[in-house]
């Protein structure tokens, strides 16, 4: 697979031609952010990042990665519902870690006051590289499963397009004909449209939830764009908004501006620093309304790094999901090692084995949004400070994948154009629907 495109890589003329159209095509067809010095105005944009060719998958790590996110699916929504399994996994990370720990409290407090919302909308996405196995033979093994925020649903349903041209003005035809379909942010908005249409009330709107800073904005309009094509009204708020004009009534449906809220779409609320006094408020009455969250702080809990940790527990998947054999097996299939590094014996033992064999490892911290895992030294002076401290449990430990690079062009504004060696991931979209009422269950992938 790294030589797939050796005939043009470095043929320069051939590639910065390629790399001009490829830039046009990116513009014309929508692949957008907005720049670091204007994050929050679209009156002058740039291209996303994305590479000159297609990344290629192994066809059947592909096929297995897709046939495995139903069981995903399935296996988030246990765990959200599972009480006992979340406290009893985060019971040593919420001692020392106060994000994770607040939105615990925030969870247990909704719990006790008695759930309003009766219907579920997960939309998470199982990212995976191809682990370089002993003998060469790539594995498909999941890094991490994102159930909060997922993002670039909308961007990467424009890039197809892009790689399409790319390919064919290579000669490339045949090879641009075998490119996927691919238009997450339709099955995205499906999800949503459709846990609109259970919550049952025709002139509610669904609230996207964003940050202060949002040079992602175009990521978030495809999907928003697909519910304004099925008459379904968006509006876009902050925590802030939230804290200073949303209400509950008596039956605790959610209000903003007078309008009811009958989806809450987050694309924000990942990371400690969406949050203040206020915001948590926010988060709070969100948790506490009618209204369907996407997703529910329970689901939220259950994209932790600690709950991936437990699943690869033996015994554990058998526990969360009885009677689905073939689910497990399909899902532990893409397990990389995970350790634990709780105090006692076996996070000791973990500890020292990584301090002496950092390369071996991945150190992750209860973080979603990417840029937290520490590697190599900056993994071995971060555990040997912590390795007698409680402090460590808020880490979990991972084994390092090792996939095979490929040769690219990353394509980015204002970089220079260079062959470049890159790993890929590769993300999955998963999208459930669940109602409270045993009649009306609805799925999705």
């Amino acid at each position: 697979m790294a030589a797939l495109w050796e005939d043009v890589l470095y043929n320069e003329p051939v590639i910065r031609e390629a790399a001009l159209l490829a830039v046009d095509a990116a513009l014309l067809e929508g692949v957008l952010m907005r720049t670091e010095e204007e994050p929050n105005a679209s009156d002058v944009v740039n291209y996303a990042p994305f590479t000159l060719l297609p990344s290629a998958v192994p066809s059947a790590l592909f096929e297995q990665a897709y046939a495995v996110q139903q069981d995903f699916n399935l296996l988030v929504d246990a765990i959200s519902q599972n009480k006992e399994f979340l406290e009893r996994t985060l019971a040593s990370t919420i001692k020392v870690d106060d994000f994770t720990a607040q939105l615990f409290r925030i969870y247990t407090q909704v719990l006790e006051e008695g759930l309003a919302q009766s219907v579920f909308l997960g939309i998470n996405r199982s990212d995976y590289m191809f682990d370089r196995g002993v003998d060469g033979t790539p594995a498909l093994k999941q890094i991490e499963i994102n159930t909060i925020a997922a993002s670039f649903g909308g961007l990467t349903s424009r890039t197809l397009a892009v790689h399409r041209q790319v390919l064919k003005a290579l000669g490339k035809s045949e090879e641009a004909s075998r490119l996927l379909p691919n238009n997450p942010s339709k099955g995205l908005a499906l999800g949503i449209a459709k846990a609109w249409e259970l919550y049952g009330s025709q002139s509610a709107v669904v609230m996207f939830l964003v940050e202060e800073v949002q040079r992602n904005i175009f990521d978030q309009r495809c999907v928003e764009n697909e519910l304004w094509n099925r008459n379904i009204r968006v509006i876009r708020k902050r925590f802030r908004d939230v804290f200073e004009k949303g209400s509950l009534d008596d039956a605790r449906r959610l209000y903003i501006d007078g309008q009811e809220v009958a989806v809450v779409y987050y694309r924000e609320g990942y990371v400690p620093k969406n949050y203040d006094l206020q915001n948590w408020e926010a988060r709070l009455l969100l948790e506490r309304s009618r209204a369907v969250k996407c997703p529910d702080i329970a689901t939220q809990l259950a994209g932790t790094k600690k709950v991936q940790q437990e699943l690869s527990r033996p015994g554990t998947l058998e526990r969360l999901l009885p009677g689905h054999a073939e689910s497990i097996a399909r899902i532990r299939a893409t397990f990389a090692g995970l350790y634990s590094l709780d105090l006692g014996e076996e996070g000791d033992k973990m500890a020292a084995t990584a301090i002496a064999d950092p390369d071996w490892f991945v150190l992750k911290p209860q973080r979603e949004g990417g840029g937290n895992n520490l590697y190599g030294e900056e993994l071995r002076q971060v555990l040997e400070k912590i390795k007698d401290s409680p402090e460590r449990t808020s880490y979990i430990l991972m084994d390092k994948i090792k996939p095979q690079p490929s040769k690219n062009y990353l394509l980015r504004a204002h970089s220079p154009l260079t062959v470049s060696e890159c790993i890929s991931e590769l993300g999955i979209f998963g999208v459930y629907v669940r109602c409270c009422h045993p009649q009306r269950q609805e799925g999705l992938q």
